[in-house]
């Protein structure tokens, strides 16, 4: 049965070539440093669940420490010429967006051609095994069509990823600590800070902090996914829904809605907001999160409403 183990040995292979490419980039004074952080995650990927929970601990120490002493550094690989770029771009025009279609496309009809598939992929995994597969299929075609040498995509690859840097991990370890904020009691504690707060009876007091608080905790933890348990066991379950007897499905949904606003607002999502500007090669890494707070802030605005409004109808 294919399932995460595809998924993990996909990623896993991709990052330990980032490792044998930086570690053999003499160029790059920094090479070692970056070799070790990818090799690393490479670790991770491949051989995780036999490291334990002491081994992976001591691995995500061990990114840490070499993210804090900086010893990272972008690499000598420069990519394509501007010149170079522009004669691509006129050349193939628009048809270069078609492999990254690829990839939504195949997810989306794997994830409804594999679940009556139980024997030949894990139900659970069916979207993400879609996914990864999309990628490969995505790659391959790019490797057909536009002939580039073996290791021209993990270079780029490579670039983008020292571009980015260490941040490229923090949504994985926020949404870790989210898990193990929620199973620490953090969203008790919330809930009692506020209790106190919320007026008596106050619905739109507690629909407010309830959106606000997932903006909140989501600029803070960077993924609105850690975010969720813990402001709906805080305020989404116990007063929204067990108390003033709303609408769960709504309310949940909107509440992530609510927190990708927040998402739109911070550096710590890092995927969504770093990455865009490393890819640009913007010299203002927080100039994509300038632009969206326009829009973050109406959109978060609306969901409140949203949810006040039509979430507690009988």
């Amino acid at each position: 049965m294919i399932g995460t183990g595809f998924i993990y040995a996909a990623a896993g292979i991709t990052f330990l070539i980032f490792a044998v490419l930086s570690a053999i980039d003499r160029d790059n004074r920094k090479r070692f440093g970056n070799a070790a952080f990818y090799g690393l995650i490479a670790l991770s990927f491949l051989a995780g669940d036999r490291l334990g929970n002491l081994g992976n601990g001591l691995l995500v120490l061990s990114l840490v420490a070499i993210a804090g002493t900086g010893a990272m550094g972008r690499d000598s690989a420069k990519g394509a010429t501007a010149a170079e770029r522009r004669a691509d771009a006129d050349r193939y025009r628009n048809r270069l967006f078609l492999p990254a279609l690829v990839i939504p496309a195949t997810a989306l009809i794997g994830a409804l051609a594999f679940k009556p598939l139980p024997w030949l992929v894990d139900p659970k995994q069916a979207t993400l095994v879609a996914l990864t597969l999309g990628v490969l299929i995505a790659l391959a075609i790019l490797y057909a069509w536009l002939r580039p040498g073996p290791a021209t995509p993990f270079e780029e690859g490579r670039r983008l990823m020292d571009g980015v840097s260490w941040a490229a991990v923090l949504p994985q370890m926020l949404a870790a600590l989210g898990a193990v904020f929620a199973l620490a009691g953090v969203g008790d504690v919330v809930g009692g800070l506020a209790g106190r707060a919320i007026p008596e009876g106050s619905l739109f007091a507690a629909v407010l902090a309830y959106g606000l608080g997932m903006a909140l905790f989501t600029m803070v933890m960077g993924n609105a996914f850690a975010a969720f348990p813990v402001m709906a066991s805080a305020i989404g379950v116990p007063l929204l829904i067990h108390h003033y007897g709303g609408d769960p499905a709504l309310i949940a949904a909107t509440g992530m809605l609510a927190g990708f606003c927040g998402t739109l607002m911070t550096p710590m999502a890092a995927n969504f907001n770093l990455v865009p500007a490393a890819l640009l090669e913007l010299r203002d890494r927080n100039a994509v999160i300038r632009q969206q707070i326009a829009t973050a802030l109406p959109l978060l605005a609306f969901n409140i409403a949203l949810v006040y409004f039509v979430g507690f109808r009988s």
